[in-house]
Order: structure tokens, then C-alpha cells, then sequence
């Protein structure tokens, strides 16, 4: 088979959930010698060496253009060029107008649900009205969407009141290096490097509203009143004006003095950042995976998260849960957990075992199988 995915923003050098994912899936299937021909439809950008053209994955680098340009024109030109059996669009939307049977990867339809998410940064709002004026319209288009989780399958085949064998559950993973480190050196450079104490809490979230950086700071303004907060919160590459402006609202400018600010940390060195922190915090009030989940597991960090939407799926008995809605409930958990060692360990060795279940030689399995599916039926 002649296969095209379109993994726009892989070459970025910051790197998010989407980007990290499509890229993920690609070296799977490099690494699978599965015997077909893969097209990978990229924008040019600053980490073009994260993948290479070979064995079997051929890089198509496009001009540069604005999201919706480069999508909804220069792909579906050059798509034309390379008579595709198949084309997978790996991050929510895709070209209105194709020439080939279209596989889409639909990671959520939270833009399209009833959530204000008004409150985000200028791009993240028009990101949302892109993704809600196109993707009702290719989501029916598509011979078949792969989604990330159970719960997000089922919100989907509600939503568009589709037939439940269009819509495909495959698991998100996190890649091989995401283990617990032990290396002290190694440890020891990346607490030099980011100044991080010897005791923290992880959080790992940014400006979008889903993530709720509000009710954790207000969790830690709850501990920090008590005289309960055991240690210092760690964020990455979170803008202190916006936390700043958070603080504010919740009638506490100082809790920003309990939280340790790093900046961008590329995916290779969270392990290590994982791996130093006494417990991890996710929080969100909605996912449709949660792959930090993944990596928190994989590294055998305690995790407290949400029971609400797909977290419990993914994290079944290995993490404490709470309500994010109640940030009450948050610090509840966090004092829970600090004071209980041996909750502490029972949730690392389950989260060690549970994160072996979720594989990208696995996604990649299944994924080539849609494929297969798709040009048998044509």
C-alpha cells in the first residue's frame, strides 16, 4: 500500500500532544518493515532531524503557510502527486476535499461539546472555531476515525450519531525511554539544571482551561492556608503573567512563591523530571487520553488525577483520583498521598505494571490494520 500521513507540525521544536503522537506513530511504522510505503506530509521547522526518510517512510516536506492554508490547499495538491491508496490525518481535522479515502485520527471533540473554553490564549480560541466549523464535516467524510480511549469513542458515536464500526479505539503510549531513572548522575545534572529541591509535586498542564491550573493553585492556596502544603509545586513553561493573573483571582498572589518555574523541557528529559518528583498531578477537568498519565506510569511516580472522562480508563487502580472541579478534593488527595508511603508504593508498582499495556508497536499494529481494512473495502 501507498499511505499518506499528513504530521504537519512534527518538525516544531516545541513539541505537544498531537505533534508527539504523530511523530510516535511514524517511527512505529519505520520500525515495523511492514513492507508498505508511507508518505509523511510535513512543514518545514527547526527539528527537522527528529525524523529521517527510510525504511519505507518517504518525508515530504510542503511550504510554509498558516494551519488552515496548508491544509485545506497545499496538502490535497500535493497529495495528487503520489497516487495514495490512503491518507491519515493524524490531528483532528483534514482537507475538505480529497482525492483518496481519508483515515482520521479524532483525538476529542471537547471544541464541540458544551465547555466554555473562551477563557484561552488568542491561538488555542481559534484553534477551537477551526477545528468546530471543519470537523463535523470531515469526521463524515472519513472511512474510518481512530480515537484514543473508549470514553472519547463513545462520546463521538453519540455526538454525530455514527455506526459504532466507524469509529476505532487505539491506545496512545508513551515512547521506550519514558522508564524510571536511577542513574544518579543523571538525576542529580537535571536538579542542578532547573534548580529543583529534593521534594516536589509535578504538574504538568498549560493555559488551556481543560487543564485547570486554577483549581491546582487553589489546591495549594487550600494546603498553604492549612499549614498543610508539604513542598513546592514544579510547572513547566507556563506563562507567570496568566498565573499571576490566576493568583489574583483566587484572592492569593503569594501562592506563586510555592511554585518552582522551569520553562520548556523537552520530552526527552522528562523522565528524569518524573523520576525526581515525590508525586505527579493531572488534574484536568476533561481528557480524551492523558498520555503524561502514560508517562507518569512508565516512570513509577504516584500519580494523583481526575475521575472524570478518560482518566480513570487509562489509569485504572494505579493512581488516586479526585474531583477537579473541586479544588477541596485536590488538596485532599495531595495530603492523602504525601503522608502515605505505602500508598506511595503500592501506586508505583501498579503504575509500573499498567503501563506496559499501552505500546506504540502496538498503535502501530492496529493502525496498519485500518489502513489494510480501508483499501481492501474500496
Amino acid at each position: 500500500m501507498r499511505i499518506g500521513i499528513e504530521a504537519q507540525r512534527i518538525f516544531r521544536k516545541k513539541k505537544h500532544g498531537m505533534d508527539m503522537v504523530a511523530l510516535a506513530l511514524v517511527r512505529a511504522l519505520q520500525a515495523s518493515n511492514c513492507g508498505h510505503q508511507f508518505f509523511v506530509f510535513v512543514q518545514s521547522d527547526e527539528d527537522a532531524a527528529c525524523l529521517q526518510s527510510g525504511n519505507g517512510v518517504e518525508i515530504i516536506c510542503l511550504p510554509n503557510a498558516p494551519y488552515p492554508i496548508w491544509e485545506q490547499l497545499i496538502l490535497p495538491i500535493a497529495i495528487k502527486k503520489y497516487t495514495l491508496d490512503v491518507l491519515h490525518c493524524t490531528s483532528n481535522t483534514a482537507p475538505l476535499f480529497l482525492s483518496v479515502p481519508l483515515v482520521l485520527t479524532l483525538h476529542d471533540i471537547i471544541y464541540l461539546e458544551n465547555i466554555d473554553l473562551t477563557q484561552g490564549t488568542a491561538y488555542q480560541k481559534f484553534g477551537n472555531l477551526y477545528r468546530k466549523l471543519i470537523v463535523p464535516m470531515v469526521a463524515k467524510k472519513a472511512r474510518k476515525i481512530i480515537t484514543v480511549s473508549h470514553f472519547e469513542n463513545q462520546r463521538i458515536v453519540n455526538y454525530f450519531d455514527f455506526e459504532p464500526a466507524l469509529v476505532q479505539t487505539v491506545y496512545n503510549a508513551a515512547p521506550a525511554y519514558f522508564t524510571r531513572i536511577t542513574d544518579a548522575s543523571q538525576l542529580a545534572a537535571t536538579q542542578k539544571k532547573y534548580t529543583l529541591p529534593d521534594q516536589f509535586i509535578f504538574f504538568l498542564g498549560n493555559t488551556d482551561p481543560k487543564k485547570n491550573v486554577k483549581g491546582v493553585i487553589q489546591a495549594l492556596s487550600i494546603l498553604k492556608a492549612a499549614g498543610k502544603l508539604p513542598c513546592k509545586l514544579l510547572m513547566l513553561d507556563i506563562n507567570r503573567a496568566y498565573l499571576k493573573n490566576l493568583a489574583n483571582e483566587i484572592g492569593d498572589p503569594t501562592i506563586l512563591d510555592e511554585i518552582i518555574f522551569t520553562g520548556y523541557v523537552s520530552n526527552e528529559e522528562l523522565p528524569n523530571i518524573y523520576s525526581l518528583a515525590t508525586l505527579f498531578l493531572y488534574p484536568s477537568v476533561r481528557e480524551s487520553f492523558g498520555i503524561p498519565l502514560v508517562e507518569a506510569m512508565c516512570c513509577e511516580v504516584p500519580i494523583i488525577t481526575s475521575n472524570t472522562s478518560s482518566m480513570p480508563e487509562i489509569v485504572g487502580d494505579a493512581a488516586l483520583l479526585c474531583d477537579p472541579n473541586k479544588p477541596e478534593t485536590i488538596a485532599q488527595a495531595i495530603s492523602e498521598l504525601w503522608g502515605n508511603i505505602e500508598l506511595q508504593m503500592e501506586l508505583r508498582k501498579k503504575g509500573k505494571q499498567r503501563g506496559k499495556i499501552f505500546s506504540w508497536n502496538q498503535n502501530a499494529t492496529e493502525t496498519v490494520s485500518i489502513y489494510q481494512s480501508i483499501v481492501k473495502s474500496a
